[in-house]
């Protein structure tokens, strides 16, 4: 009987390649077809759970390809060169790894420089979770080479965006819906983050606080299981000094609480420095005329001279952090031109405050000038360096006892919570890749007051405040999130009479005489909108003989109470009606010319069926 079961499924599945393969509107591949009858018999959680896996080891394996590759050039520029032949590689490499990235969008992506967490967050939002196939390699070659070669940003959004990418086009090509479809590009995202830092718990986190901000969900197996194969991919095939891992640390004592609380507002401060002085460099390379290429070699230039000046700020920066937390100091100052100063703690000081003050120009002008990268990395290099400058600073002031590897953890999972608005993302992030469970109490310390801080000078991260303020990506409130959904233009009801404001009474009661609507719309000539006539306005005059020839079009046009321009947002439209206190509303173009109405009832019931298919 057991045989006959086993035969009778190779049959069906047989059937089903034949069908499939007949039918298909295109030949797909043998392990296609398994996967589409393996969704024809599974249950809806059973393939979902099938999913997170495949997703998972996909997005963990790209994950750990870029790893490598960036990995590889780092080892060969800084570690096999002395200093004073690095000096070359600093002045040539990250100059061109920035114009290399820009030449490669211009001749082989057309120019789509869309890149980082934000345009995830727009493609969920606005694309219904659809991500170009592009985007599942385009981010590894163009990330590999700007890191690769020098540019000071990180990998992990990238990653993150490839991981998408993979998991949203997985969901596509098996026909899932927008629900899934979304569950499965966070999927992706969280397992390019859990192969990115070997932290399964930190990637669940960073799905939920930042790519799902908005999106209620209540399956979240594919997102754990996902994360769960990035993270084993990685720990498989990368090696411990390519991992974001520390094991240097101090014990936690509750006498240097105060410590974590100076630092946690430090952080905050940092943070808000670190997005402002960001923004305001995005903002000049988006303004200056010039061509991209100009832009990148502009940047390029700029990035040079930083890392000749501190090499610390050349690529990701890891390597530096890790040789402060394991004592190594003098190994990172001696790279560079402060290695000819005297050795003390002053020196150190200044070196470690300049790192920290220079590392968000590095940052924001790689990735504005046209590099490709994002701020994970920069944000977790910048709060490692701003807690060791706190720990140097306690020491030198003569306070004994300064735990230092512990002020540098922690001021990681800070900068970072403040920069990305992320502080459970960043506390499990710190306390996976160090061992650190024992350090929950001041990682959360410093984390909740970063968060705090930035929350207090912007509720939403400045990073997404245009996108947000224009409905272009989600933010926590939910039912604004679907009414950005709603576009004007699809709202705009054609089915209306109209007549001209020449015309005569009788071709107006003739109108209403073969009528559906109690609206009608007055224009001119042009076909500009003059008013409007309601069958309540008609009602004293139809059943009366002598108005035939007395009264005019122009006489019974009344002005709107409000116009609705198809270029305006719904949300726009909304406060319309709300303000004038009307049903239907007239919609003109820029130039003026009448094309329709919208009703709340057409608003109403658009807002039910996203509401049907969004939850």
């Amino acid at each position: 009987m057991k045989r006959f079961n086993t035969i009778k499924k190779y049959h069906s599945f047989l059937r089903f390649r034949r069908d499939f393969t007949k039918y298909s509107l295109k030949k797909v591949r043998s392990f296609d077809i398994f996967i589409h009858w393996l969704k024809s018999k599974l249950s809806r959680n059973q393939f979902l759970l099938l999913s997170g896996i495949l997703v998972g080891i996909t997005a963990g394996f790209a994950g750990v390809i870029l790893k490598l590759l960036v990995s590889n050039i780092h080892y060969f520029i800084t570690g096999k060169v002395h200093f004073t032949d690095q000096i070359f590689f600093y002045i040539v490499f990250p100059f061109l790894g920035i114009v290399l990235t820009t030449i490669i969008v211009i001749l082989f992506f057309k120019g789509q420089d869309r890149k980082g967490i934000p345009a995830i967050l727009y493609e969920i939002a606005q694309n219904s979770s659809l991500v170009s196939s592009v985007k599942m390699y385009s981010q590894i070659i163009q990330s590999a080479v700007t890191v690769g070669l020098g540019g000071s940003a990180g990998l992990e959004s990238p990653i993150a965006v490839t991981g998408a990418a993979i998991g949203s086009n997985f969901a596509k090509t098996y026909e899932l819906d927008y629900r899934n479809r979304t569950l499965l590009l966070a999927a992706g995202a969280t397992a390019g983050i859990a192969s990115a830092f070997n932290a399964p718990i930190a990637g669940v986190m960073f799905a939920f606080e930042i790519l799902l901000t908005g999106v209620v969900f209540t399956d979240f197996i594919p997102l754990v299981v996902a994360a769960v194969c990035g993270s084993l991919i990685s720990k498989i095939i990368l090696k411990e000094d390519v991992l974001f891992h520390f094991q240097a640390r101090n014990e936690f004592n509750y006498n240097n609480i105060p410590f974590y609380l100076i630092l946690g507002i430090g952080c905050g401060l940092y943070a808000r420095y670190f997005v402002v002085v960001s923004s305001r460099i995005e903002h000049f390379f988006s303004s200056i005329k010039l061509s991209k290429l100009k832009k990148a070699m502009l940047g390029g230039a700029i990035l040079s001279s930083l890392c000749l000046l501190l090499p610390p700020l050349f690529g990701e920066g890891y390597q530096t952090i890790k040789d402060i937390t394991s004592g190594q100091m003098f190994k990172v100052l001696e790279n560079s031109f402060f290695g000819y100063l005297s050795y003390n703690n002053w020196i150190i000081i200044l070196f470690l405050g300049l790192i920290c003050l220079l590392k968000v120009f590095a940052t924001a002008v790689t990735i504005h000038a046209g590099g490709n990268g994002g701020n994970f990395a920069p944000s977790l290099f910048a709060g490692g360096i701003l807690g060791y400058f706190f720990a140097s600073l306690f020491t030198q002031l003569g306070i004994e006892n300064v735990p230092d590897s512990n002020l540098v953890l922690a001021g990681m999972a800070g900068v970072m919570s403040g920069v990305m608005y992320a502080p459970l993302t960043a506390v499990f992030l710190i306390a996976e890749s160090s061992e650190g469970y024992d350090l929950f109490i001041p990682l959360m310390i410093v984390t909740v007051i970063s968060y705090l801080i930035s929350r207090w000078f912007s509720p939403i991260s400045p990073d997404l405040k245009e996108m947000a303020s224009k409905g272009k990506i989600f933010t926590r409130e939910y039912d604004r999130n679907l009414l950005s959904l709603i576009h004007t233009s699809h709202l705009i009801e054609t089915g209306f009479q109209t007549i001209y404001t020449g015309a005569s009474f009788a071709e107006l009661l003739e109108l209403v005489k073969y009528g559906k609507r109690n609206i009608i719309a007055v224009i001119d000539e042009t076909g500009n909108l003059k008013g409007t006539i309601t069958i309540d306005d008609l009602r004293p005059y139809m059943f009366n003989n002598e108005s035939v020839n007395s009264l005019t079009i122009r006489t019974l046009t009344k002005a709107p109470a409000a116009i609705i321009n198809s270029e305006k947002d719904i949300f726009s439209v909304i406060k319309l009606f709300d303000e004038s206190g009307s049903w239907e509303l007239p919609v003109t173009n820029s130039e003026g010319r009448f094309m329709g109405f919208v009703s709340k009832s057409s608003i109403l019931l658009k807002y039910r069926e996203l509401l049907k298919g969004y939850s």
